[in-house]
């Protein structure tokens, strides 16, 4: 913001930068141009003006170059959560598809109870579990 304020209070001054001549014509009147209008035009140097700027347009403008930066820190911030989120919604994504793919690869499914016996999963459950899975991934992966 402080860059593009700069150059422009500068453009002003490219265009002045260029040679100005004056001459008057044979009514007696007198001319300004970029190029010389009549034999014995004279070059006239134009300074530029100089702008003060009082502290009060000093505290806007930082005002206004706080608020843009804010804001862009804001959006970065907004960004960075976005793709955080995304990142582990695919990662979700990944995990559910590779469960529903196990039990549809997979035949049998047991657990271990606290004495270390396997109790086998019935196909109603196993059935229960995928239908659960295909429902998440549907409504969580689009």
């Amino acid at each position: 913001m402080r860059h593009l304020l700069l150059i422009a209070l500068f453009i002003p001054g490219l265009a002045i930068s260029a040679e100005i001549y004056r001459w008057t014509d044979a009514q007696g009147r007198v001319h300004f141009g970029e190029r010389p209008g009549a034999a014995g035009a004279e070059t006239v140097e134009v300074k530029p003006q100089v702008v003060e700027r009082d502290e009060a347009t000093r505290q806007r403008e930082q005002r206004t170059e706080e608020y843009f930066e804010a804001r862009r820190d804001e959006k970065a911030a907004t960004d960075a959560r976005a793709a955080q989120v995304r990142a582990e919604r695919s990662k979700e994504c990944s995990e559910l598809r590779r469960n529903l793919s196990k039990i549809e690869r997979d035949g049998r499914y047991f657990t271990t109870d606290a004495n270390g016996e396997r109790t086998y999963i019935d196909d109603e459950e196993v059935e229960a579990a995928r239908s659960r899975l295909s429902s998440r991934i549907a409504q969580r992966c689009g």
